[in-house]
């Protein structure tokens, strides 16, 4: 068999070619599509204010939702922590809440419905990408705890078939109860509508592995609630839960962060050296 040294060479060419250019431009179409926004904190403590390299910085201080003691669905006594941890434990999970009661005749048993869809929803996303399903937690605090005992949770999560291991419906102490959703995650703030004496609504609470509540915002900045009985809102919620997994934590930047513009750049300038190069020795090149 007789090789053709110069078609071989033209094709080593092309593929040196190919090999620098179709990176760079799949990069550069990637990075100037619109980026999809990760879910933003809503409620802070306090704002301050630092100069720095003669310029004023503001520092914000995210509201961070407080332990507690309650009981599941399965007599266990829990806490905030077994689910996010201490604050500084980047392992743990968010959190996706919401507030109901066993004897809810109206929009309880759909929210719960729409729970379970979305706890569905996002372990096909999780499977998909190989991470596990407790990358979440799921919790419905009980707003009318002297009630809805244990063995009365057990019967709404059997009923719905609830799976423990994710996803907790919690009673207990009420004042607590009540401080969350009230003064913690500010429900009332959230929607207007919500009776503080009962504090009855539809919006799922989204909260991330330090115990940050977050919400999507519209164009203009204002919040998108995600009302359990919206479809569109249960949409975004799915969505927002994946970008808020793929976040990455403030606390430990990357030796690459910010630089991928750089690097780009760099590979363009490298190819264009490389093309010069080539141009000028092709022939050179071909011979060989």
């Amino acid at each position: 068999m007789v090789f053709n040294l110069h078609a071989v060479n033209k094709q080593a060419l092309y593929a040196i070619l190919i090999a620098l250019i179709v990176p760079l431009v799949i990069f550069l179409y990637v990075n100037s599509l619109p980026k999809a926004a990760v879910p933003k904190p809503i409620f802070y403590d306090s704002v301050s204010s630092v100069i720095k390299d003669g310029k004023r910085k503001n520092d914000t201080f995210w509201h961070h939702l407080p332990d507690f003691k309650l009981t599941n669905q399965l007599g266990e006594t829990v806490s905030w922590k077994d689910v996010i941890g201490s604050g500084k434990d980047t392992n743990g999970r968010m959190v996706v809440a919401d507030f109901f009661y066993t004897h809810c005749p109206t929009i309880c048993p759909v929210m719960t419905r729409n729970m379970k869809r979305l706890q569905n929803a996002v372990k096909k996303a999780v499977d998909i990408d190989g991470r596990k399903a407790e990358l979440v937690q799921f919790i419905s605090f009980s707003i009318d705890p002297e009630r809805d005992s244990v063995a009365a949770l057990k019967k709404w999560a059997d009923r719905f078939q609830i799976d423990p291991s994710n996803w907790w419906l919690l009673t207990g102490d009420k004042k607590t109860i009540y401080d969350l959703s009230l003064k913690h995650m500010n429900l009332a703030v959230q929607d207007p509508q919500v009776d503080s004496s009962f504090p009855h609504t539809d919006i799922f609470v989204l909260v991330d592995k330090r115990g940050v509540v977050r919400v999507r915002r519209d164009s203009q900045g204002n919040p998108l609630l995600y009302h359990g009985l919206d479809s569109t809102a249960m949409a975004n919620l799915s969505e927002d839960i994946v970008l808020l997994s793929l976040e990455k934590d403030p606390r430990k930047k990357s030796f690459l962060a910010g630089q991928l513009t750089t690097i780009a750049v760099a590979m363009l300038i490298t190819l264009i050296i490389v093309a010069v190069f080539l141009f000028l020795f092709r022939k050179k090149f071909l011979q060989h």
